[in-house]
């Protein structure tokens, strides 16, 4: 039988859609707008690099150019809107998953007791009486608050002394929650203290958990292979998502399509009903020059990315400068439904300082092009800090 075909124009397009850089994003970026935006994607990662702005905040800030820091801190300090937890890596997830999260919960406790003992310092899990009596007894705790008397490792980020082993397990495991950060530090309180009732009091059994968080995957990605679905939330394992799909298919949940990539191959991927409706009430796309975040959600699959944009897109952290391409922490630029460049760019005193610019093949930097990623760059100035953009010799490369 014939699969219904899903063109590299029209998944380009759907993709966006799902991810919310198709239209012009409009909204305050705050309260219960930055809320939906949140729940629309179904997570934002937490990363620490912050060479222009933190991760989970250019990402918001590419949504709704409102956006500032603070109300992300909101959302999750004061209106408990949302938690972080991780899916394929730290993430803040919307407050109203929290019931799912306790698959994950048992999950991860699960495998940290498989495999951190064989790598993590000794003694860590002699520690979690005393943590959590530490925090009721004292209130929220960060890492610097625990464990004074042991010895410190010199290892780098992942050598940890046992308190802060601690500490990571009983978040992981779901019985600490963070309360808010200071700076980028963690600040952990017992779950029952961050955590809303009604969300600490619902209860799905296994299999209502993984029927939401593989559906949820699909109708936040538009189509996908059973293998994206599980990488997703990354609650369900690849085997349960695979099952899933045959399930959904049988039951007429699901259909199977073949999609397009940029290099005109096909592949198999399943789609929720009534495809052909979405894909014909799509817009056509902004004309707005956008800078992404490396960890956008929608780049986040590098193999995806390359496969539906044609874009190859690594961050050449351990690529000897010599050797590097590009700079080794670049920026994603898009315009329309096309990756049209990657920028190396930075915060350098009160200035926005582009050391260069790079097309992609095929891709002319016309007069407008180049006003709309100097408009870009204007409206990042806020969320930056910045004043004014400086621009270095030779920046625009061939």
């Amino acid at each position: 039988m014939t699969l219904p075909l899903l063109t590299n124009r029209d998944a380009r397009r759907l993709f966006l859609d799902r991810h919310l850089l198709l239209r012009p994003g409009a909204g305050p970026g705050r309260g219960a707008d930055l809320e939906g935006v949140l729940t629309a994607l179904g997570f934002v990662q937490v990363d620490s690099v912050n060479t222009l702005a933190r991760a989970h905040d250019l990402i918001l800030w590419s949504r709704r150019g409102q956006y500032r820091p603070a109300a992300l801190e909101s959302l999750i300090a004061r209106q408990r809107a949302a938690f972080e937890h991780w899916t394929h890596d730290a993430a803040v997830i919307p407050m109203r998953f929290y019931p799912m999260w306790r698959l994950k919960f048992a999950r991860d406790e699960a495998h940290m007791q498989r495999r951190w003992p064989k790598w993590r310092r000794e003694g860590w899990d002699a520690e979690f009486d005393s943590v959590l009596r530490h925090i009721a007894d004292h209130g929220p705790a960060s890492t610097s608050d625990l464990g004074g008397d042991e010895p410190r490792g010199s290892g780098g980020w992942w050598d940890w002394h046992p308190s802060k082993t601690a500490l990571e397990y009983l978040w992981r495991s779901g019985r600490l929650a963070i309360r808010h950060r200071s700076g980028f530090r963690k600040v952990y309180d017992l779950a029952e203290r961050v955590i809303p009732e009604a969300q600490r009091a619902a209860r799905l059994d296994d299999a209502e958990i993984l029927d939401w968080a593989l559906s949820s995957a699909l109708e936040r990605l538009g189509f996908a292979t059973s293998g994206e679905l599980a990488a997703f939330f990354q609650i369900a394992t690849p085997d349960e998502a695979k099952a899933w799909c045959a399930r959904a298919l049988a039951a007429g949940r699901i259909a199977e399509i073949e999609v397009q990539a940029a290099d005109g191959q096909r592949r198999r991927s399943y789609a929720l009903p009534g495809l052909a409706e979405r894909v014909a009430a799509l817009p056509e796309p902004s004309g707005r020059v956008r800078l992404l975040s490396p960890f956008d959600p929608a780049l986040r699959d590098r193999a995806r990315a390359e496969r539906l944009f044609g874009f190859r897109y690594r961050i050449e952290i351990f690529v000897p400068a010599a050797r590097r391409q590009y700079g080794y922490y670049v920026f994603p630029v898009m315009q329309g439904d096309r990756l049209i460049g990657r920028l190396d760019a930075r915060r350098d005193g009160d200035a926005l300082a582009v050391r260069a610019f790079w097309p992609e093949p095929g891709q002319r930097m016309g007069k407008a092009r180049l006003a709309g990623l100097m408009a870009e760059l204007q409206r990042l100035l806020p969320l930056t800090g910045g004043r004014d953009i400086r621009l270095a010799p030779n920046w625009l490369r061939a």
